[in-house]
């Protein structure tokens, strides 16, 4: 409604004028993952009549938007793809962002009900982890082939040096049957993603 994305934009505005600086490493965090999601949630609002977030453009040759320009936090004009991949992939190096970060499209990890805080950061990206791995999005085996979402191709390096350290790593979160064929895994592996816009 009118008045939820009045609430939103009070929210971003209270995001933005946070000193993140000033905040715990834990507290930084949670700090930018709310605000990568708030923000796209606005520019999905912002373009109604689009089926794919990849509609909407950065740039005449892009095929997204998160090269554009979206906000200011402690007078530096930021990006989606800054604060996921000059921020939170570097900085904090931990895998388990990539089923926080949420891009509005079917083939990502869900977008958690509630905000992300210092206290329930390790949960939530323990729960994330754990409900994407086990979903038919994050890896399914059928016959002899294992998908995998595009995520682990795109970050490849994010879940380990080989083949055989990444399926370790999707194995520590998978249900034991999973986890066992994960691990075992020499088959052929191919890669996935819905880029169709996760709403009705």
């Amino acid at each position: 409604t009118p008045e939820d994305g009045a609430t939103l934009d009070r929210y971003l505005d209270t995001l933005a004028a946070i000193t993140d600086s000033a905040l715990t490493r834990d507290q930084q965090q949670a700090y930018w993952v709310n605000l990568y999601n708030a923000l796209t949630v606005r520019l999905i609002l912002e373009h109604p009549d689009v089926a794919s977030i990849r509609q909407i453009k950065s740039g005449f040759f892009s095929i997204g938007p998160w090269a554009r320009d979206i906000i200011a936090v402690e007078g530096v004009v930021l990006t989606l793809d800054d604060i996921e991949h000059r921020i939170l992939r570097p900085l904090y190096q931990d895998p388990r962002v990539h089923f926080a970060v949420n891009c509005a499209s079917l083939g990502c990890p869900n977008l958690q009900p509630l905000p992300f805080t210092a206290d329930n950061l390790e949960e939530l990206y323990e729960s994330g982890a754990r409900a994407f791995i086990n979903h038919s999005r994050g890896a399914e085996i059928r016959g002899d082939v294992l998908t995998l979402s595009s995520i682990f191709k795109w970050f490849r390096d994010d879940f380990g040096d080989s083949r055989s350290e990444r399926l370790g790593w999707l194995a520590g979160f998978a249900e034991p049957a999973l986890a066992e064929r994960l691990r075992d895994w020499d088959g052929r592996v191919r890669y996935a993603y819905d880029w169709d816009l996760n709403a009705p």
